[in-house]
């Protein structure tokens, strides 16, 4: 098995981005619970994600969502970031709620609306070279409910040609990362809605269009290491959006369906070079009726202890049997690494740089809960839309 000394140093080099809405009011499509304490503007939702990265070392950049993390200035946000020990990270665009894009935003058939959703995302551009941000993340609900409703085919066209302007613009250290997902709010077709849809028209752009592997946007049964292993494969495994779900698409925390399936994940991510290389690592969660803060932490002490277990993999045995073709041989590999308790080995890796050992407990005493409640009276909590 490989050796702690080793795990404990590629341990020390993860980070874990968290996006800004997950600190807001979030749920399900039916109701959203509010909150005491919870932000009210892009400012406050950076203290909250200041306190996951005190307490856990690894999370260091914000995602934003644009519209919903509008400022006036940019730069200003990404200086207030900074100060707090943070960085911008992916620039996430919205093109699904607005009335005009009721049958698609890129790929409506009206030209007008999709040269509205263009001009939103370009803009998102603009915020990136304000920000620093290196990538720019786009999901898209575009589809159809009913056959005959729209043209397939012409949507794809609509859909490349949007892809093709935005991947134009783009600077020389920015990246496009396309995510898919399975359904939802499109039941008939929708337009990107697997990793081999996102891989084609990444595959045509260029070296900057990467895919975006969102864990929860997939069918029940679904081999979601396989997608890993072969993207990273041709080189176009451009980030994760970690959640979990049990029946659809819940963004649930990480690790809370199925911890095996995290850690065979993250095995692929490690025996493929996705741990070392520009491979982002975003959590995408919505918190409805846990506490914001502890279930982000927890989310990320969850994708660490899975990197951790699948660091731990002895590699040269499990080739050994592999090659034997011993099945068990190979699988009990593998299962020895996933049933380690590494949270000791964690405990020390946070303890060595510093941090507590314990971020639940560490956040808890903190007092920082009991804080914002106080704090945060009157406004607009942040939630879906603001």
């Amino acid at each position: 098995m490989t050796a702690p000394s080793a795990v404990k140093a590629a341990l020390t080099t993860q980070s874990i981005e968290t996006p800004s809405w997950a600190y807001g009011n979030s749920g399900t499509r039916f109701k959203v619970f509010a909150q005491q304490g919870v932000p009210r503007t892009p400012q406050e939702k950076l203290q909250d994600a200041a306190q996951v990265h005190r307490y856990t070392g690894v999370a260091p950049t914000v995602a934003l969502h644009i519209p919903w993390d509008t400022v006036d200035d940019y730069a200003d946000l990404a200086a207030y970031a900074g100060d707090l020990g943070l960085r911008l990270g992916a620039i996430n665009a919205n093109v699904f709620q607005d009335d005009d894009y009721k049958l698609g935003s890129v790929t409506h058939p009206d030209a007008a609306v999709r040269r509205k959703a263009l001009d939103h995302l370009l803009t998102c551009v603009d915020i990136m070279d304000a920000t620093g941000s290196r990538d720019l993340k786009l999901w898209f609900s575009d589809g159809t409910n009913y056959p005959g409703q729209d043209d397939i085919r012409a949507r794809q066209d609509r859909l490349a040609e949007a892809l093709a302007a935005v991947y134009e613009r783009l600077g020389e250290d920015q990246r496009m990362l396309l995510e898919y997902k399975l359904f939802e709010p499109a039941f008939y077709t929708t337009d990107v809605p697997d990793w081999g849809t996102a891989y084609a028209h990444c595959l045509k752009l260029g070296e900057k269009a990467q895919v975006v592997v969102d864990t929860g946007h997939h069918a029940p049964g679904t081999n979601i290491e396989f997608i890993v292993a072969l993207l990273l494969r041709e080189g176009k495994l451009g980030g994760f959006d970690f959640n979990s779900r049990f029946y659809a698409d819940d963004d649930l925390m990480v690790g809370a369906a199925d911890p095996f399936q995290l850690f065979r994940i993250m095995y692929e991510v490690v025996r493929g070079g996705g741990f070392t290389s520009e491979v982002a690592f975003m959590l995408d969660q919505c918190h409805n009726i846990e506490p914001k803060i502890p279930a982000i932490i927890r989310s990320v002490m969850n994708v660490q202890e899975a990197t951790a277990k699948a660091l731990l993999v002895d590699r040269d045995a499990l080739a050994a049997a592999q090659s034997a073709g011993d099945v068990l041989g190979a699988n009990a590999v593998l299962m020895d690494a996933f049933n380690t308790d590494v949270r000791p080995l964690l405990a020390e890796v946070r303890q060595e740089a510093g941090l507590d050992a314990d971020p639940m407990g560490a956040y808890a005493r903190s007092g920082w809960a009991e804080r914002i409640v106080t704090d945060r009276q009157g406004g607009q909590q942040a939630g879906w839309g603001a």
